[in-house]
């Protein structure tokens, strides 16, 4: 089990970190009187930790037989992200002819959250 302490570390730090930007993000938008739960924003959560939890499995998995691809491979996951973006978020957000600032931070705080977190840890397992 200690073999894959830092895989369960990375888990536990992006399910803590984004119900707490969550949670903030909530708060923001309840002391501006914006609506809570509009713009889709627990999808956008929910489905960015499960594609940072994905594929940050894959570079974890990857990282011995892959090492210097991990790179590479990283960029494929978050052009993997952009891609869930213009198919499930896009189109909905894009309806009425523009993206408000509300639609874009929905998916894009939690976005840089994961992304942000994807990125301390796949250099952390490069630099061991």
């Amino acid at each position: 089990m200690s073999k894959h302490k830092f895989l369960f570390t990375f888990y536990l730090s992006l399910v803590l970190l984004s119900f707490l930007v969550f949670c903030l993000h909530i708060l923001v938008l309840y002391l501006f009187g914006f609506p809570l739960f509009d713009h889709m924003i627990v999808l956008a959560y929910l489905l960015n930790m499960v594609l940072a939890l994905i594929i940050f499995s894959a570079l974890y998995w990857f990282r011995v037989k892959y090492r210097d691809q991990i790179g590479f491979l990283f960029l494929g996951g978050s052009m993997l992200k952009f891609l869930f973006f213009f198919i499930a978020f896009y189109p909905f957000y894009n309806a009425d002819g523009k993206m408000e600032s509300l639609e874009f931070t929905s998916f894009f705080v939690p976005y840089f959250v994961c992304l942000l977190l994807e990125t301390l840890f796949t250099a952390r397992m490069l630099n061991s």
